[in-house]
């Protein structure tokens, strides 16, 4: 079985933003159901405009990495919620993680956890870089207006932490 890398995560995480997949929407259903899924007892209609960490989940699998919904390093939730992103990277001595505005350059595949983007709040957002430019990034999310899709941020503020899942990350493994 060939090992999943961050370039197959930037692929898959651009295909999947550009389905697009969505919430509900006037006149749609929600078509969230493959994202949803591995979230035992959660239903479309309570990930609906909640959806970001599992969008970066769901393309996570798909690009061939094997981590659980809910590793040992989070505490808080499992990794349908931003903040248990943040606690499985810092708390797994193989991921790396780099706090924004620390000059860290983020590469293809990196993941982006934002504060503030669309709430006044910490850990509102998350995304996969797919290209880094000169001050921005293009990331592809999910929930952006509970919609998936390609979209370019600005390397500021709002970036939280890149976490670095390495090439051939295996969950089970040390």
């Amino acid at each position: 079985m060939k090992k999943a890398t961050r370039q197959q995560l930037a692929n898959v995480a651009k295909a999947m933003a550009q389905i697009p997949f969505h919430g509900f929407e006037e006149g749609k259903v929600s078509n969230l159901e493959p994202i949803v899924q591995p979230f035992p007892n959660w239903t479309l209609e309570e990930a609906d405009r909640l959806w970001c960490a599992a969008f970066v989940y769901y393309c996570c699998r798909e690009a061939g990495f094997e981590i659980p919904i809910r590793p040992n390093e989070c505490k808080t939730c499992h990794l349908a919620g931003c903040i248990a992103w943040e606690e499985f990277a810092t708390g797994d001595p193989r991921i790396a993680y780099h706090k924004g505005g620390e000059g860290f350059v983020p590469e293809t595949g990196d993941i982006v956890l934002y504060d503030r983007v669309f709430e006044n709040r910490e850990h509102d957002h998350i995304g996969v870089v797919i290209e880094t430019r000169e001050n921005t990034i293009l990331t592809a999310e999910g929930n952006i207006d509970n919609r998936s899709g390609i979209i370019e941020r600005p390397i500021d503020g709002h970036i939280r932490a890149y976490i670095r899942i390495p090439d051939g990350f295996e969950y089970g493994t040390a």
